[in-house]
């Protein structure tokens, strides 16, 4: 069972005071860090009296605040043992997505309209599969192969040995961790990140070791290789094209760089490519991540078809493909054949698919732009080059807050430190522009409604703010 000490939990609740009660505010934010998945559920909490003092708030103030936890679903207490965050089975109306509640949450499009017609002859092409196993690790042949043709048009020349077909791009993440890593090894990760591949890389037991990403000057190349010349990462997880959270890509000679110097010191390379062909601005796509040095590719349909689609797959070398199919095993026997075909259906006009989704994310992020400099001009709003969200800094270190307050507006919207390793970001938060502009215009409502709530208490002060130091 993992713990938070007093200090660690201090830290993730920077700027938690705001300007109402005590134990009301500190409740509130513990409760988004279990929400937002900060805080795992099944943690144990420090003792009260110890984060009073860290706090240096009276202990009566915890202690109504973790009662208010448990009133709520949201701690378990049993003497003896602490107290634990955990998930409630029924989440309070105020803090979940239900009807009426916009979710900014998810980064991601509305289905393309021709799922349904994939679907329909997915399933008239389902019989001629109907008399094998139906356990299929690997991925079915005609699939694999139009995957391996995609990457040989992109200049990745590639056999269909060297594709395995999964059950999304998360289950991708899953796997490859608990295969190339054991147990207390590095992991590079860019700082901010994808949440769910650290959670992924943390439940395979990654030390992790994070390198700055910025929307402005992208990866800190000297970081990069100081993180891997010091500490030998076994794995290195990123996204170097059109990166989520800043939308930023990664130059073609830093790519060379980093790709040479990894297989010096024995580090396997992750590129996580799901929204690698998502370019904007006209900016032609570049080469797989892989064209340029040794490197494992992951991809899915899930940004770019719908999220209802679980189909994502793994581009490696063989001897890597093989060892992925011994391992994959103990978590299940394979992925869906009719979703399979679905996608190999959809694959035969994925140009026309990707190009639809461009023109949709540009007038999405230029509405985004618009939206944002008129109704909240103190925020700077880099211009996204690719992918589907804007990493706008508010000026001051109060995203959690600003996301408490966006749910009592009715807009469910995930804090900066949610893409941050160990608090970061805090002056940050991702904004989708992948809705229609209904919806997008009443987010940014929303949003300006709970700025204005959040400005009427002071605001902390910007030297203070220790968890933005890594950006």
């Amino acid at each position: 069972m993992s713990s938070l000490s007093a200090r660690q939990l201090a830290t993730l609740l920077f700027g938690w005071r705001d300007g109402r009660v005590a134990y009301s505010a500190l409740a509130d934010r513990i409760r988004l860090l279990i929400l937002d998945g900060r805080v795992g559920s099944g943690t144990r909490l420090p003792a009260e009296r110890e984060l009073a003092a860290q706090l240096q708030v009276s202990r009566t103030t915890v202690t109504a605040a973790y009662a208010e936890l448990r009133d709520v679903g949201f701690l378990s207490s049993v003497r003896g043992s602490g107290s634990m965050a955990q998930l409630p089975f029924t989440v309070p109306a105020a803090f979940q997505s239900q009807p009426g509640y916009l979710d900014f949450s998810k980064a991601t499009m509305p289905a393309i309209p021709g799922v349904v017609a994939a679907a329909q002859l997915a399933a008239e092409q389902l019989p001629g599969y109907l008399g094998e196993s139906g356990f299929d690790p690997v991925g079915i042949a005609v699939l694999r192969e139009a995957l391996a043709d995609r990457y040989t048009a992109r200049g990745l020349p590639t056999t269909p040995d060297q594709i395995m077909v999964t059950i999304g791009a998360q289950h991708a993440i899953a796997l490859i961790a608990r295969t190339v890593m054991a147990r207390g090894d590095r992991a590079l990760i860019e700082n901010p990140t994808y949440p769910h591949a650290l959670d992924a890389l943390k439940a395979a037991g990654a030390r992790i070791a994070p390198v700055s990403v910025t929307a402005d000057e992208g990866w800190d190349e000297i970081a990069l290789e100081q993180v891997i010349q010091r500490t030998s990462p076994s794995l290195g997880y990123l996204m170097p094209d059109n990166h989520n959270p800043t939308g930023v890509s990664m130059p073609d000679d830093v790519r060379e760089r980093v790709l040479a110097l990894a297989a010096r010191h024995g580090t396997t390379l992750v590129a996580d490519e799901t929204m690698g062909e998502l370019n904007l601005d006209g900016r032609p796509a570049g080469l797989p991540f892989a064209a340029h040095g040794s490197a494992i590719l992951i991809g899915s349909v899930g940004k770019s078809v719908w999220g209802g689609v679980r189909i994502g797959w793994i581009r490696a070398d063989r001897t890597v493909i093989q060892r992925l199919i011994r391992a994959r095993t103990s978590g299940d026997l394979g992925t869906p054949i009719l979703d399979q075909l679905l996608v190999t259906n959809l694959l035969r006009d994925y140009d026309a698919i990707l190009d639809a989704r461009r023109a949709y994310l540009r007038e999405g992020r230029d509405r985004l732009e618009r939206l944002l400099a008129a109704r909240l001009p103190e925020w700077r709003v880099p211009h996204a080059q690719g992918g589907l969200t804007a990493w706008v800094n508010l000026g001051h270190p109060v995203s959690s807050q600003l996301a408490i307050a966006a749910r009592n507006e009715g807009l469910v919207i995930a804090a900066g430190p949610r893409f941050g390793v160990d608090g970061a970001f805090e002056r940050f938060l991702r904004i989708p522009f992948s809705y229609s502009a209904a919806d997008t215009e009443r987010g940014v409502d929303a949003l300006a409604r709970a700025w204005a709530s959040v400005g009427r208490h002071p605001m902390p002060e910007t030297s203070i703010d220790l968890t933005t130091s890594v950006v």
